[in-house]
């Protein structure tokens, strides 16, 4: 008489649910990690740009021997401003993440002392210079960054710059404030 050997031929029930609980939760890793991913790039970009428009300003003052820039005007080459008009050394920013375009007005505080420039604001967000609008680069002139309102300007030399923009976070929008 023959014996007969049982192998076996598949997988378990048990088997299986283990192979799809570890790639359910492999799946719920990557969904979690991506908007956060693109979030990070985004902020990156935003930076970038809040650095070249401070670098352009920072090149309009040297090379025009001080004095801040007055004009800010969209260049025709997307994503560029650039500072100052002739007879001035003009400065050119690439803005990158923000769309162009130049608006001015005056700050409130210091009795009308500080020079605000709205100079980049991406259209897409929300209406321009509306409240609802969260992606927004404000240059003011004169200006330093506040060290007890965060995302917020005071009065500064006449020399300063400050840069208002916010940065995305997981709860919504952060404001910042940068200095030249």
């Amino acid at each position: 008489m023959r014996k007969y050997r049982s192998t076996p031929g598949g997988f378990t029930i048990i088997e299986v649910m283990i192979v799809l609980t570890i790639a359910g939760l492999i799946l719920l890793i990557v969904f979690l990690a991506v908007p956060a991913l693109q979030r990070n790039a985004r902020n990156s970009q935003r930076k970038a740009g809040i650095a070249s428009l401070l670098g352009a300003i920072d090149e309009y003052i040297s090379n025009n021997n001080g004095p801040l820039p007055q004009v800010c005007s969209p260049t025709s080459t997307s994503n560029q401003v650039t500072w100052g008009a002739s007879p001035a050394v003009p400065a050119q920013a690439n803005v990158g993440y923000y769309n162009q375009g130049c608006w001015s007005g005056f700050a409130s505080g210091g009795a009308g002392s500080i020079k605000l420039y709205n100079v980049i604001e991406l259209g897409d967000q929300g209406p321009l210079n509306g409240s609802s609008s969260q992606d927004f680069a404000d240059v003011v002139m004169r200006a330093q960054c506040s060290l007890s309102t965060p995302g917020a300007a005071t009065v500064g030399s006449a020399k300063e710059v400050a840069v208002l923009y916010e940065l995305e976070s997981g709860s919504g929008f952060k404001p910042m404030c940068q200095n030249s």
